[in-house]
């Protein structure tokens, strides 16, 4: 019997135990569909003070230090004791810097301040683990660059030798954030081999994601046409991932569509797909939002789900959505989301002055969420730059036309339904082109059996992991062939 390939998947979030955002999503989802291409895959995140972790029962497998410069940082790798999620989860417990409840942002909406610190001793902790040989691996796949550093670590530090000869993949969930210190936490950094400080700089700074796309062995990115996207502009990198392309490639995500199924769904209860009753399933999740928020009825309803950012186009919702209603367009619209604390204080007070055309809930809402996707007639996605995006693919699995910016891994699945495709693609990234989008969902609405088909043409699409999980799978062999 052929030897199953060992994969250590390494991230900041996993799905169910800690989500930001899509790369949660997919490394929740992923090693669930890579046993059947013969690759097992387990996962490593830290532990947070999250409800998830509190109730569920860990083993203690290792524990060590890590050196931050003269500041000794004690930490435990942990792993769940169950198997209910498929694949061996483990987690790096270390006090003081992960205990803490949100992934991500301080309670002023920015990252925390010792965030170097944090990502730092996260890596350590994982090397001097896989260094400790109790468990063994044969790809390291690290997500993002708050995992970026390790492609180095574990190749020139003379701490980690041992692992110096171990594959590692390194997938690109979001080019925008880029882990850039300054030289001064060179201090946290174990004895390496002289001169290959290069391979961290970049302008003059550490850059984790600079040097992982020097030292990964693989890059992908979550969808083929972001690749190219930052092929073609990656701003101050362009230069570096051009050097590096013969070793870049593009994989557009999957959904679990175990976990994201409209029939079984444990989040919409009562609510659920009987018998492919779609116009029922639809109206009944529709009825909820409506009576939740107090909106008018017969007329489309149009959500928004998503962190209040620049990168989601948060500000073009605001003002595109503000910009119909002041014309009279008839429709309603939901938002689900948080970040930016002025994106949300606008989002509020547009909901106060329309109060029967806007709901707004502030907030990270799985349950809520799920209710949009199903009971909206249209999701709106005004990103300035997708790499992938989930939640369009989410949307036609529960029925609800996405309304889309031309980017990314939007352009790779929605094209556009007067091209015979599955959404509406707006014509610019701006409230003006979307404005235009909200129009044609109204003028679709209108034709209803039209919508009916079209509802039932895009919940067919096959957007499972099955196939992405399979180009997973062939990038992890030919990494062992090298």
């Amino acid at each position: 019997m052929a030897h199953k390939i060992k994969v250590l998947q390494i991230s900041t979030e996993c799905y169910p135990a800690a989500k930001a955002g899509g790369m949660g999503d997919v490394v929740g989802a992923l090693p669930l569909y890579l046993p059947g291409q013969g690759i097992e895959s387990s996962v490593v995140i830290p532990r947070y003070k999250r409800k998830w972790f509190e109730d569920h029962s860990f083993v203690s497998i290792h524990s060590g230090t890590v050196a931050l410069g003269e500041r000794d940082v004690q930490f435990e790798i942990q792993k769940l004791a169950s198997t209910e999620l498929g694949y061996p989860f483990y987690c790096v417990n270390i006090p003081g810097l992960f205990d803490r409840e949100d992934i991500y942002l301080a309670d002023d909406g920015h990252g925390y301040p010792d965030e170097k610190e944090r990502y730092i001793s996260f890596q350590l902790a994982i090397l001097h683990w896989l260094t400790d040989g109790t468990e063994s691996f044969d790809v390291l796949h690290c997500h993002d660059h708050m995992t970026g550093l390790i492609t180095f670590l574990m190749q020139y530090c003379e701490a980690f030798r041992k692992l110096k000869d171990i594959p590692t993949a390194f997938t690109i969930h979001n080019g925008e954030y880029r882990g850039v210190f300054g030289w001064e936490v060179m201090a946290y950094f174990p004895w390496f081999e002289e001169g290959r400080g290069g391979l961290l700089d970049w302008d003059g700074d550490i850059n984790s994601l600079a040097t992982a796309l020097k030292c990964a062995w693989k890059v992908n990115t979550v969808s083929p046409a972001y690749m190219q996207e930052l092929i073609d502009d990656m701003g101050a990198l362009t230069p570096l991932i051009r050097h590096e392309q013969a070793k870049c490639l593009g994989i557009i995500n999957g959904i679990d569509d175990v976990l994201w199924n409209p029939e079984t769904d444990k989040y919409l209860k009562n609510r659920r797909l009987v018998k492919n009753n779609w116009k029922g399933f639809k109206s009944k999740n529709k009825t909820f939002l409506l009576k939740k928020y107090d909106l008018k009825a017969r007329r489309p309803l149009i959500g928004f789900i998503g962190r209040m950012a620049h990168q989601k186009g948060a500000d073009i919702l605001i003002e595109s959505v503000e910009q119909c209603l002041a014309e009279g367009m008839k429709f309603s619209t939901v938002v689900l989301g948080s970040g930016d604390k002025q994106i949300e204080t606008s989002l509020v007070d547009l909901a106060k002055k329309y109060p029967r055309d806007i709901g707004v809930t502030i907030a990270y809402d799985e349950k809520l969420a799920r209710a949009i996707y199903a009971g909206c007639d249209f999701l709106m996605m005004p990103s300035r730059f997708e790499p992938c995006g989930l939640n369009q693919m989410y949307s036609m699995r529960y029925g609800t036309v996405p309304i889309v910016s031309h980017v990314g891994g939007l352009k790779d699945t929605v094209p556009d339904i007067n091209d015979n495709g599955y959404g509406i693609v707006a014509r610019s990234v701006d409230a003006e082109g979307f404005k235009e989008g909200i129009q044609r969902a109204i003028a679709f609405y209108g034709d209803k059996s039209g919508l009916a088909k079209h509802i039932k043409k895009i919940t067919k699409i096959d957007y499972s992991w099955n196939n992405s999980a399979s180009q997973y799978a062939e990038m992890y062999r030919e990494l062992l062939k090298n």
